[in-house]
């Protein structure tokens, strides 16, 4: 009996091998598919990684996380590509700002709100600290830019902003960009921007900042990570100057960028409280050639200061 069931066995074995090899012969040569084509692997900003679309017209980053490093209250970069100027972005969630004490504490330059749309009721307002705000910066000395915290959900209503914020700065002297920045506000329950896609999202970026550009000015897009991840088409906006909020250590946003939000929370001189540090990168000229490449020497209104953006 133990003969008899080791043959059968064998035999069982013989013809389920046979029926393979003919399944393989009818069907074909078995081709791999890449789940991730089309993709590339990025930090997700918590300490693992995530697979986000490639975009191969954008160029990536240049920056090595060995050429940043923290003093206890600022990050530094030590690359010799760039010259990287530290800096804060504040509105009037920062109150009262006592503007030499930050210059004193070595912060360069200021990203300051001018406005905003409420995420709410849909109207706009000039924020109430700016004039405070871009007075003390310049009187400092402070580079300054200045950004609008956008709600549009329409091309209409972003041109809207544009209008409204342009007419708020139209006295300010600027060396820095001006930034569209529009973000999904949470833990406050339904807003009116909930269910913009990202095609309408990149569609409303560009017609506020086309209208600014029209206006004589250099314009740009502040997104973390994962809003320029999963919902900008980056590749509609890759003539903008990128400032990306992606706090950490070192820059991680894959594509390259002049501007890094690298804390949410900082300690500056001459501001109670937490408030958010930067740092600008200018390109470091080859020659002794002192313009900036890629800045236009006539990109702001007359009477302003050319801004002097470069984008790593």
């Amino acid at each position: 009996m133990r003969f008899s069931y080791i043959k059968h066995k064998r035999y069982t074995a013989l013809v389920s091998a046979a029926l393979f090899l003919l399944c393989l012969c009818s069907c074909g040569p078995v081709s791999y598919v890449d789940p991730h084509e089309g993709e590339v692997s990025v930090p997700d900003g918590k300490g693992g990684e995530m697979w986000v679309r490639l975009y191969d017209d954008i160029p990536a980053s240049s920056f090595s996380s060995d050429e940043f490093s923290s003093d206890g209250a600022y990050i530094d970069y030590s690359g010799t590509q760039y010259e990287a100027l530290r800096g804060i972005d504040v509105s009037e969630h920062q109150g009262e700002i006592d503007w030499q004490a930050v210059r004193d504490d070595g912060v360069e330059f200021a990203i300051i709100r001018a406005g905003y749309r409420g995420y709410s009721e849909g109207q706009l307002f000039e924020d109430a600290y700016f004039r405070a705000n871009i007075e003390g910066a310049l009187s400092a000395g402070l580079k300054v830019g200045v950004y609008f915290f956008s709600q549009a959900v329409n091309t209409a209503e972003a041109a809207e902003e544009a209008n409204f914020f342009l007419d708020t700065i139209k006295d300010c002297d600027l060396s820095l960009p001006i930034f569209f920045d529009w973000e999904k506000v949470t833990d406050v329950g339904v807003t009116r921007v909930d269910e913009v896609d990202g095609a309408t999202l990149t569609d409303c970026c560009l017609a506020f900042c086309s209208t600014v550009e029209s206006a004589g000015y250099e314009a740009g897009v502040y997104f973390y990570r994962s809003l320029g991840y999963y919902d900008y088409e980056l590749n509609r906006l890759k003539d903008l100057v990128f400032w990306v909020g992606a706090p950490g250590t070192s820059p991680d946003f894959y594509y390259r960028h002049a501007m890094w939000q690298y804390s949410f929370s900082g300690t500056v001189g001459g501001i109670e409280g937490g408030t958010d540090l930067n740092l600008l990168f200018r390109e470091i000229p080859a020659s002794s050639d002192t313009s900036i490449p890629g800045a236009s020497p006539n990109t702001s209104p007359e009477g302003a200061v050319p801004p002097d953006v470069t984008v790593p």
